[in-house]
């Protein structure tokens, strides 16, 4: 008997199944050996002509999905597909044998095969595989998504990405390019001298970024514990045991909303090196981006939703003042009061919380009045110090810091700033932040005193910096949802 929910294309194939059993053949076959992926043969034989392969009578063994299959009385078509191509098979009674024959006859779409045979030429000039053996491997019980179709549902496709990773080609490209681009990542970073590194997932104390964070709670210990929402304090510590350079690519953890451009997990790069500050990190970022950007896709161009990002260098790097002063006409240079800065924030209709300060207000225009203009790739430094707490003060202005933030096309790519180094002006900002937390602040940091007495061994200048690799994934490979560039990105039961 079967389950009762099943449909009649699932309880046919389940019948297929046992069909297969009888004649011997496991529907769940075994070890299969290939000599040729479809892509290695295109690569190798697709120039050759029908003569020079009936010369040649090159030998392959390919295994894959069945795609496409037509079978009429003895003989029949069908494309075969593996992880990088697909194949089309002729398969003929008389090559392949009786048995073999029947098997191929009542095989589905999505059926896992293998078949060894000669290379030719069809009448249509299709590179084609002659089978002599033809081997089920894996029966699939449930039939692929109609092939005009596919998973129209972009939900459906992102529960199911294993579905969609089959019938959809374009899923399969952004799939495979994405660690092609962390690879790259690494590259640079290891060329570059920086040291790969791992730090802990679970952190006791909250820290490193403005942001909310998952608790979760460690029996043994009987502690609370967050999962991270930064790498930052941990990778500071290793700066101050003298590793100089270093780098971590991993996962963090951010309890907030989810739209197109926010996952609640994702992943990120940071990197800190000693003796350097918010400059150097500057070029860092618009080496490292502009070099994996060609790297990936042989050009600095690239077409984002009927935009064309140049990330070739240099970049523009633009004071947030001075931006808010072109953008809006007001101008944050002039010393003022907190009550004057809210007066301004009520004339332009900027919403102030209870614990905005001078730089929240600052950020408020920021974002309000100028994000969204900046398309090309551009450097926008100078953030207030209250938005800022891990950032070393401006020598000149000591309202604000020598932080800055990348932004492409609307986006924030990446957040980098001279590391604050003096452990009493890091203890006093935590202590602010604290007093945040009082007046609400869900996102302001906690103190970590293990931290700032890291600090007080000495820890070199320094310069640090943070790359959204999800969002910068998505900008190379032109997709405009980040969960399409997670492979099982989290979602609503259904």
């Amino acid at each position: 008997m079967y389950p009762e929910d099943l449909k009649e294309q699932q309880i046919i194939r389940r019948e297929k199944a046992t069909e297969l059993k009888n004649k011997g053949v496991d529907p769940f076959g075994h070890k299969f050996v290939r000599t040729h992926t479809a892509k290695a043969i295109f690569d190798a034989y697709g120039e050759d002509d029908h003569d020079t392969l009936e010369q040649k009578q090159v030998k392959v063994i390919v295994a894959g999905r069945i795609m496409l299959k037509r079978a009429q009385g003895k003989a029949g078509f069908m494309h075969v597909k593996d992880r990088d191509a697909q194949i089309q098979v002729y398969v003929r009674l008389d090559h392949v044998g009786e048995d073999a024959y029947e098997v191929f006859k009542s095989a589905d779409l999505g059926d896992i095969v293998g078949i060894e045979g000669i290379l030719f030429r069809t009448k249509t000039n299709e590179l084609t595989i002659k089978a002599d053996v033809f081997t089920h491997l894996t029966k699939a019980l449930r039939p692929l998504p109609d092939k005009f179709h596919g998973l129209q549902d972009k939900e459906e496709a992102r529960r199911r990405r294993y579905v969609d990773l089959i019938v959809n080609d374009e899923s399969r490209r952004v799939a495979m390019t994405r660690p092609k681009i962390i690879r790259s990542i690494q590259k640079f970073f290891d060329n570059k001298g920086f040291i790969e590194v791992e730090t802990p997932v679970l952190h006791s104390i909250l820290g490193g970024a403005a942001a909310r964070p998952f608790v979760t709670h460690h029996n043994a210990l009987d502690m609370d514990f967050y999962l991270r929402i930064a790498t930052e304090l941990p990778l500071k510590r290793l700066i101050v045991g003298g590793l100089e350079a270093v780098y971590e690519i991993g996962r963090l953890f951010r309890n907030e909303g989810m739209d197109a451009k926010h996952n609640p997990e994702f992943t990120t790069i940071e990197a800190y090196l000693a003796y350097a500050d918010m400059e150097d990190m500057m070029d860092l970022v618009e080496e490292c981006l502009s070099t994996v950007t060609y790297e990936t896709l042989g050009t600095y161009d690239i077409d984002f939703n009927e935009t064309t990002i140049h990330m070739g260098r240099p970049w523009k790097r633009w004071h947030m003042v001075d931006a808010i002063k072109e953008l809006s006409g007001v101008d944050f240079w002039q010393q003022m009061s907190l009550d004057q800065a809210k007066e301004i924030a009520k004339k332009h209709n900027i919403h102030v919380e209870k614990h905005f300060g001078y730089g929240h207000i600052v950020e408020a225009f920021f974002e309000h009045y100028c994000e969204e203009h900046i398309i090309q790739p551009t450097m926008v430094y100078g953030h207030p110090i209250e938005i800022s707490p891990l950032a070393k003060k401006n020598e000149k202005d000591p309202r604000f810091t020598d932080r800055f933030e990348l932004f492409i096309n609307k986006s924030e790519y990446a957040n980098a700033f001279s590391e604050l180094n003096d452990p009493i002006d890091q203890r006093e900002r935590f202590e602010n932040q604290l007093k945040e937390k009082a007046l609400g602040n869900d996102e302001a940091n906690e103190m970590d005193i293990d931290f700032v007495e890291s600090l007080e061994y000495g820890m070199p200048p320094t310069g640090g910096l943070g790359i959204g690799i999800d969002r910068f994934v998505m900008l190379l490979t032109n997709t405009p949802n980040i969960r399409d560039v997670i492979l099982f990105p989290h979602l609503k039961h259904r």
